[in-house]
Parts: C-alpha cells; sequence; structure tokens
C-alpha cells in the first residue's frame, strides 16, 4: 500500500523473489499526496486503504511508504495484527552508514530534518558524516511520470549532494522507480566515483517473507494473480506505472492497463 506508485518498487521486489504470489497493489489516486496532510488526516487515509486491501484477507501488509510508515503505522499494527502481519518502510540508513564512508538521504521536504529521520540518524549513523538532500517536487514528478520534472528535480538535489559522497540513501519509495537518472546525475556530480545505492524495497519484501515464514524463491515459474485497488475500488494498473520497469514487471500478463 501506498499513497501512490511509490509501491511499484517494493511490489516488482516481491513478484521477482517469489513469482507465484498473488499481489494486491492498495493506492490512493483520490486522496494523494499524502505528504503535506496532517499526521491524523494522513492516518485515516492510509486505514482506508489499508482496509481495502485486508477485505481481500492478504497474509500480510507492506506499507511501502516512508511518510505513511512515520505516521500510521502504529494505528495499521493495532487494527490488522495480529492476523494481518504490517511490515513498515524505513530509510536504509543503517545499512548505509555501516560502511563508515559519507552518506547522503535523499528524502522528501517534509522528511528531511524531520524528527524522524534525525532519530534514526542518531540511532544508526552516530560519527558517519551525513548530508540531509530535500528533494521537492520529485515525488510528484516520479508518480505522473513527467521526464522532465524528473530531471530537473534530481539535477537540484543532485547540486546539494557533497561531491564526495560515498552512500546515497534513497528515503522516498517513488525514488527508487528513476534510480537510473539519479545514477547518472550524481555520477557527473562526483566525476564518475562508484556509489553504492541503498533502497528499501528488496529488504521489505523480504522481511515480509519472514513474517511469513516464507523464503525467496525466485525460480519458480510465475503464476501469482494482480489485484489493483485505487481508493478501495477494484481497478487497473494505470498507464503512469507502465513508465518505469517495476510497472512494466507487474503488468506482465496479469493485468490491463488504464489509460
Amino acid at each position: 500500500m501506498d499513497s501512490g506508485i511509490g509501491l511499484l518498487a517494493a511490489a516488482a521486489a516481491m513478484r521477482r523473489l517469489r513469482p507465484d504470489a498473488d499481489l494486491v497493489l492498495s493506492s490512493d489516486p483520490d486522496g494523494m499526496p499524502w505528504g503535506p496532510r496532517t499526521p491524523a488526516d494522513l492516518t485515516e487515509r492510509a486505514r482506508a486503504v489499508a482496509r481495502a486491501a485486508a477485505g481481500l484477507r492478504p497474509d500480510a501488509l507492506i506499507v511501502a511508504c516512508n511518510t505513511a510508515s512515520v505516521h500510521a503505522l502504529p494505528t495499521l499494527r493495532a487494527e490488522l495484527e495480529p492476523e494481518i502481519p504490517v511490515i513498515g518502510t524505513v530509510p536504509a540508513i543503517k545499512p548505509a552508514a555501516a560502511a563508515g564512508g559519507r552518506v547522503a538521504i535523499w528524502a522528501t521536504p517534509a522528511t528531511t530534518g524531520s524528527p524522524y529521520q534525525r532519530g534514526l540518524i542518531r540511532d544508526f549513523a552516530a560519527g558517519v558524516p551525513v548530508t540531509e538532500v530535500p528533494c521537492p517536487g520529485l515525488a510528484d514528478a516520479v508518480e505522473h511520470a513527467d521526464e522532465d520534472a524528473v530531471i530537473l528535480a534530481v539535477a537540484a538535489a543532485a547540486a546539494l549532494t557533497p561531491p564526495d559522497v560515498t552512500d546515497v540513501v534513497l528515503g522516498c519509495t517513488h525514488y527508487e522507480l528513476v534510480e537510473g537518472p539519479i545514477r547518472a546525475a550524481l555520477a557527473e556530480r562526483t566525476g564518475g566515483a562508484e556509489l553504492t545505492y541503498h533502497g528499501s524495497a528488496e529488504p521489505v519484501a523480504v522481511q515480509a517473507l519472514r513474517r511469513l515464514g516464507a523464503r525467496p524463491e525466485p525460480g519458480l515459474p510465475r503464476t501469482g494473480s494482480l489485484t489493483v485497488l485505487l481508493s478501495g475500488r477494484e481497478g487497473e494498473l494505470l498507464a503512469a506505472a507502465l513508465g518505469y520497469a517495476e510497472g512494466r514487471l507487474l503488468a506482465g500478463a496479469d493485468a490491463a492497463v488504464g489509460r
């Protein structure tokens, strides 16, 4: 679940790890974006999206949204667990800092500098140089598959990233969909230095399987179905999703394409 297509990265990771998994993508086109909402309002939107998914009795629910994980995760867990395990998404600051290099955290303006993110830096990156990089407009550009806007937003964030950075945390699930343009911009910024990128999609998918007592089996036949919920209504994978490799992977022969 997510407000929009940021959930594609985690869903595609699950599809790669377990081709037999039946997937439900529950998003909120009627209420997005969630970022500008108050925490209470955001939590209510997230509850509605989660309830829609829970109505199909899934084995687990992945909250594939950093903002929703910050504000709504305790509420969702209180409402759905233990019947449905709820797995949140946390920026990969801990593994990024483990190498002891210089870390840049790309995140939405609302998350950048927030007590939540500062707490993760304090807990997991003490003594490591960390730069918080706000990325205004990037998530919206990704959501609408606006390539020109993506390039402009990525360039602005790259200009704020130290040229000697070694590790980059993609602290919004939308950003993982445009890792290619981010890599290109930072290669220019750092003079081609080899950087390590840290996303959350695959670790979250692995954690969900672990909670279910399952394990990755990427070699299985692709037999899993795809169900798309749009603000609670069953629908189709939207055209914007097919602007990304993750969306195309998920579409396969499973889903029609909304126009």
